[in-house]
């Protein structure tokens, strides 16, 4: 359906709603490599896409344009390879967030063994009143609560323990003196699955310096999953929370209880 015309040109419904998907698809990109050095990749490639467009198309260099071409013959298998983590980050949002995955068909098609929706409620209680208790002795944490993903892959590389979450068992294993203070725990249908377990670490470039390595691996686990950690600080006490990439510093318990409870 045409809606008017620019010169010879007819602009269409359908062109309309093809450019503001375009502009979507090309901000949604942008947030998911800002910040990192996947966006110092990204531009050296438009660079080099330019450069060969300048060489062939404009000034007719044969040699350069032949060595550049081969490099841009390859150009998707090497973006998948450049943006792995990107585009597996891409994919688990789209993968969680989708109307397909949230589907009712879909769950009762897949539910044995892909589990889109938990079928345990997490209580949130005791989490946070151990994060307060921690907060106010300045004792650093780092919680991982699973969601669609069950993490066993980290959980591995920590030590197994399939335990009941309890405030008291929470604080004992971050407590200084403990032997497994150092890493993370990962929560997982109500049970402590594994601590001291090791997390990978984001590349954003953009995270303030005095943010340590618990606040990064907390990225990095949100960038790389849709699991919530939530991070105390040994420094100041304060209490953090990273989802999807993003950190939200410096919430109350009440705030951080509202937070588990609307996403878990």
């Amino acid at each position: 359906m045409e809606i008017f015309e620019i010169g010879f040109l007819s602009v269409r419904l359908l062109d309309i709603i093809d450019i503001l998907l375009v502009a979507f698809l090309l901000y949604k990109l942008y947030e998911l490599l800002k910040g990192g050095v996947a966006m110092n990749i990204f531009l050296g490639l438009v660079a080099i896409y330019l450069l060969w467009w300048l060489c062939v198309k404009v000034l007719d260099m044969q040699l350069i344009g032949a060595l550049l071409g081969q490099f841009i013959g390859v150009g998707v298998i090497a973006l998948i390879i450049v943006f792995q983590q990107e585009v597996r980050r891409f994919l688990i949002l789209l993968g969680t967030n989708s109307l397909i995955a949230n589907s009712s068909l879909t769950r009762k098609l897949f539910n044995w063994n892909f589990q889109f929706q938990k079928q345990i409620v997490l209580d949130v209680s005791p989490i946070v009143k151990a994060c307060a208790n921690m907060s106010k002795t300045k004792t650093g944490a780092l919680i991982v609560l699973a969601r669609n993903s069950d993490l066993k892959f980290y959980a591995t590389t920590g030590d197994l323990m399939d335990a009941d979450v309890s405030k008291r068992l929470i604080e004992s294993i971050f407590f200084k003196n403990s032997p497994m203070h150092d890493g993370a725990i990962i929560i997982s249908d109500n049970k402590i699955k594994a601590a001291r377990c090791v997390l990978p670490v984001t590349d954003n470039t953009e995270i303030p310096a005095h943010f340590g390595m618990r606040h990064r691996a907390a990225l990095g686990i949100s960038e790389q999953s849709d699991a919530i950690a939530i991070i105390v600080s040994e420094e100041t006490g304060t209490i953090s929370v990273a989802r999807d990439g993003e950190l939200n510093a410096d919430v109350t318990p009440d705030e951080l209880e509202a937070i588990l409870k609307k996403e878990m």
